[in-house]
């Protein structure tokens, strides 16, 4: 669905700035092992927040001792994150019921 990068993205930043590789291993813990976001849709998708304002990037040392860009929520992103998730919920619930439904 449109948007639900973005989403994941925003969620897996909530708690502390991280490295790309680290927000899609995120992703991929936080949904079970269900979820893998390959760096061809990640990289694209954080250039793209950030270039909204949503996210900020700085350079720093990754755990492997390798530089990597660390992106951090900003004020702007944790409102976007909270208006993400209030549309998600409404669009997962109206899904829900469409799927339960008996006609």
């Amino acid at each position: 669905m449109q948007g639900t990068l973005d989403l994941l993205i925003l969620k897996s930043l909530q708690l502390e700035p991280q490295h790309g590789w680290a927000i899609a291993r995120r992703i991929k813990q936080m949904s079970n092992d269900v979820l893998s976001v390959q760096q061809g849709s990640l990289y694209p998708a954080l250039y793209r927040l950030e270039h909204q304002g949503w996210i900020s990037a700085t350079w720093g040392v990754s755990e492997q001792n390798r530089r990597a860009r660390y992106y951090a929520l900003t004020r702007a992103g944790r409102r976007q994150l909270e208006k993400e998730r209030a549309s998600w919920e409404r669009l997962a619930g109206a899904i829900t019921q469409v799927v339960r439904s008996e006609g």
